[in-house]
């Protein structure tokens, strides 16, 4: 059965190409629907960590200065994730550090991502909202350790995406709701979803005959 790594990043900002760094970084690895591995670490980098952010993340200057150097923790981090595709909730912002911070320790950064964010306003355009606490209490998922810490978020953003694959499975009988099809999903026009979703559902069982 193929993995799935689903990553969070905190970090000093919205932005590598503004000058912010990631300060913590966490992956679950999923397997199917099981949580197989996981990893965690805070890094430095010696960017400063505004104070609005750590009241935020609870992550500290001082805390990031004894950390691991990032560069080693991102070697460590691709090692973890290896050749599984990834998944984040809102990986447009995660995706972006993934390859900024790699591209700083010297390797590439080829993983294709799949969002959850995008994949729930397709899934779940009835929900409240899309982000991820919402997400996870409107399906009554657990929370997990504290928001805005990597690890937190990649569990419930793993929790999210298992949910996901179940009800694909179980709601529009997809037999195997793998990245490939999730890259597809978010990427298809909202009014197209149905037919998508049709087009990969089991095919009905033979009848034999007489």
């Amino acid at each position: 059965m193929s993995r799935i790594a689903v990553i969070d990043f905190e970090t000093t900002g919205v932005s590598p190409g503004q000058g912010a760094r990631a300060t913590e970084v966490a992956i679950v690895l999923l397997e199917g629907s099981r949580v197989v591995d996981r990893f965690q670490s805070l890094m430095k980098t010696g960017a400063w960590i505004p104070s609005f952010i750590t009241q935020l993340t609870g992550i500290t200057n001082a805390m990031v200065n004894a950390a691991p150097e990032a560069g080693g923790v991102m070697l460590n981090a691709a090692r973890f994730v290896g050749n599984a595709p990834m998944v984040a909730h809102n990986a447009a912002f995660d995706s972006k550090f993934w390859q900024a911070e790699l591209a700083l320790a010297g390797v590439a950064a080829p993983h294709p991502f799949a969002c959850t964010v995008l994949l729930s306003r397709r899934l779940y355009p009835e929900a409240p909202s899309h982000k991820l606490g919402t997400l996870v209490d409107y399906h009554g998922l657990p929370r997990i350790g504290q928001a805005h810490r990597a690890l937190a978020d990649a569990e419930m953003a793993a929790e999210l995406l298992a949910r996901m694959q179940h009800d694909l499975r179980q709601r529009w009988g997809v037999a195997e709701p793998g990245h490939a099809l999730l890259m597809a999903l978010q990427r298809c026009a909202k009014p197209a979803v149905g037919k998508l979703l049709a087009q990969h559902a089991r095919a009905p069982a033979a009848v034999p005959t007489p």
